[in-house]
């Protein structure tokens, strides 16, 4: 049973409390007094960033993907080799101190590209000021991943020239961010939330199968079961795994599917999750449904990955774990 108290009790550290008013972030965010940055002959823009950080970059690579600018987003050391002077360099560690994106922002500084970072300050804000490269200074809340509408929505507004997000897509998507709080919060912990549903129906390995434009939602997902919840998880383009993932099915185990489908999908989509739908129920293998709201892709992304952060928390009290401890990840940067 989940309640308030086996919230409090197991997320000790309140981190429901920060979804509970991410709509309410997300406008104070986007609204916020930032200095607009001033780029142009811009025709590659290169996402840096790792976890959280690195998750802001797949959801805006998202949403330029239907722009005329070349978009890509690297999640390591390496800078790409196309990088040139028509390039910029967009690097993200809320932290600060991201090890593997510091390394990609010191190769950029080496180049003729456009640079601009996003940081809560540490070594990457000094290292901009030192090399007198572009840096905003954005406050984290809680931690990374929970500080992931504050990045999205002020780097919208600071980059607000490039980016191909109307004012109308982030006002609705305020909007229905309203409503998804109203079912998923912890104001609501009955049958009719669907991100405390879906926390109780997951029993096993989470297999996230998604179509193109809902990828950063489903990595998103993955990440967070991740670090949240401390299971595994697994994400598949539904139309890739058509031709290689579905084979698995043929052997019983403990990984359960999750669908995340949007509510326009490309008509050859819809009828592949109509033929996985009917395999599973052939094979008597149990399935999720996950359907975006409607509205723009903005809208659909945003609001899918609210509710389905959530659900994370949620299956972590499940699992009597606290959702904000990420020892594995102390163990590994304490000896980079």
């Amino acid at each position: 049973m989940i309640d308030l108290s086996s919230l409090k009790q197991f997320d000790s550290k309140g981190m429901y409390q920060v979804y509970d008013k991410w709509n309410q972030i997300s406008r104070e965010s986007y609204n916020a007094d930032y200095e607009i940055a001033d780029f142009s002959d811009i025709d590659n823009i290169v996402f840096a960033g790792m976890g959280g950080s690195g998750a802001i970059g797949d959801f805006l690579s998202s949403i330029l993907s239907n722009d005329d600018i070349h978009v890509s987003v690297t999640k390591g050391y390496h800078l790409p080799k196309t990088v040139d002077s028509k390039t910029l360099v967009i690097t993200t560690s809320i932290s600060g101190d991201t090890d593997e994106t510091l390394s990609v922002l010191d190769s950029a500084k080496k180049t003729d590209c456009k640079i601009i970072a996003f940081s809560s300050g540490g070594k990457m804000e000094s290292f901009c000021s030192k090399n007198s490269i572009e840096h905003r200074k954005i406050p984290a809340i809680h931690s990374p991943r929970a500080s992931f509408v504050v990045y999205l929505y002020s780097i919208l507004k600071i980059l607000g020239p490039i980016t191909p997000v109307s004012k109308h897509d982030i006002e609705e998507s305020f909007t229905k961010m309203d409503d998804t709080k109203n079912k998923i919060s912890s104001s609501n912990l009955t049958e009719s939330n669907p991100a405390l549903s879906l926390a109780r129906w997951i029993d096993g390995i989470p297999l996230i199968y998604y179509p193109w434009g809902l990828q950063p939602a489903a990595i998103r997902f993955k990440n967070m079961l991740q670090e949240n919840s401390k299971t595994h998880a697994i994400a598949e383009d539904v139309v890739e795994a058509c031709h290689n993932g579905i084979v698995s099915w043929e052997k019983h185990s403990n990984v359960v599917p999750i669908l995340l489908r949007g509510k326009d999908d490309y008509i050859k989509t819809k009828e592949r999750w109509d033929i996985l739908k009917e395999y599973f129920e052939e094979a008597e293998i149990p399935y999720r449904e996950i359907f975006s709201v409607d509205g723009s892709i903005f809208s659909k992304l945003i609001n899918l990955i609210y509710l389905l952060d959530y659900s994370t928390i949620y299956y972590s009290i499940r699992q009597k774990v606290n959702p904000s401890t990420v020892d594995s990840i102390k163990f590994v940067k304490e000896r980079l």
